[in-house]
């Protein structure tokens, strides 16, 4: 990844947490540290996606997780729509991107595309 950390702000916090915590735990991905309005997610503690309530949420934006095969992926999506997303593509190929981009696509909370990815072949 070429970036160390991602973070913005976010409309409902709470329903921010519950979703992202939620959605990306097929990921692996959880609470690295939090605070009162903040928190940061990562993998092994390590705080890469960090969202608060400290001011106005941004336009959509999209935002990619990597996942380590296409199960999660799957798991994603799963856990994404359960938790209140809106499904924006459902887990599949995009050999537009290359031919075993494998990703899910859905909208979170504040209109986010928020995406799981896995660029290996299925195993």
């Amino acid at each position: 990844m070429i970036l160390d950390h991602v973070g913005f702000n976010v409309s409902d916090f709470a329903a921010s947490k519950r979703f992202y915590g939620a959605a990306l735990a097929p990921l692996g991905i959880g609470v690295a540290a939090e605070g009162d309005g903040w928190v940061m997610l990562g993998r092994e503690g390590k705080p890469q996606f960090w969202f608060g309530s400290f001011g106005a949420s941004p336009s959509p934006i999209h935002i990619a997780f990597a996942a380590a095969n296409r199960e999660q992926v799957r798991q994603f999506h799963a856990a994404a729509l359960k938790a209140g997303g809106t499904d924006n593509g459902a887990p599949g190929l995009r050999t537009n991107y290359h031919p075993n981009y494998y990703g899910a696509f859905v909208i979170g909370p504040d209109g986010h595309n928020i995406e799981a990815v896995c660029h290996d072949a299925e195993v």
